[in-house]
Formats: structure tokens, sequence, C-alpha cells
């Protein structure tokens, strides 16, 4: 079964990027992607992702502010949160996503053999906390 990964990003560009990384590493995943909060909230609703990949500078709310209201989801709660940011590069940028819930946080341009192994290894702890 594919997993499915939500791609929270207004970024056009990166968002290619990120999805032509993922086929070269052979990613077996349905992607969706919304450029913006109100999107992504109407995704989460229709579907619970096996992981989000979040950028923290969204055009309609800030991306640690959207984690946080997901994070009040129960259903939603335990879905492992990518952060990819270009301007927050700093640690207390880093903390607070890390504080908010995410599963790790990165900056752009990414590497995409990073970032694919942080994925696998929040995949995997996710699966390891179902019941």
């Amino acid at each position: 079964m594919a997993m499915k990964i939500l791609i929270v990003d207004d970024d056009k560009n990166f968002i290619y990027t990120l999805e032509d990384g993922l086929k070269l590493k052979n990613v077996d995943a349905e992607v969706t992607v919304a450029k913006s909060a109100r999107e992504a909230l109407d995704a989460l609703a229709a579907s619970v992702p096996s992981l989000i990949i979040l950028d923290i500078q969204l055009p309609d709310m800030h991306g640690i502010e959207f984690l946080r209201v997901i994070r009040e989801s129960s259903r939603l709660k335990k879905v492992p949160v990518i952060f990819i940011s270009a301007k927050y590069t700093e640690p207390a940028d880093r903390s607070e996503a890390m504080l908010a819930g995410a599963g790790a946080f990165f900056s752009k341009p990414i590497d995409i053999d990073e970032l694919w192994n942080e994925l696998k290894y929040l995949l995997d702890r996710a699966e390891g906390q179902k019941p």
C-alpha cells in the first residue's frame, strides 16, 4: 500500500523538485499538494496522510500555528510532520517547530537523501506507536 504524503507549500518550483526527488528515490506515495493552510485543512478533512511536509511560511497562516491546529485534532495529532523553510533557519525557529510537535526541520535547499532518511525514520516510528 502506498503511503500518503501531504505537501503544504506555496512554492510550485519546490513542490516539483520535491516530487521529482521522491520519484528518483522510488517512493511509492500518493502525493497531495496544498498551497495554503486552508487547502491543507480541506485535504486533511478528506483523508489522513501518512506524513505531512510543511512549509513554515504559508500565505494564510504561519506553519507553526497550522501545526498547533492539527495537533489539537485526535485524528491528526500523531501524523508525523517535517518542516521545511527557506526563511526561518535560526536555532530558535527549529526549537519552536519541534516544541509545536514537528518530527524534523530542514532548511531549503534540502538534500533529498537526508529528507528521505528522516521521512523513513518518522514513518517507522509512527508505525511502532500504533496500537
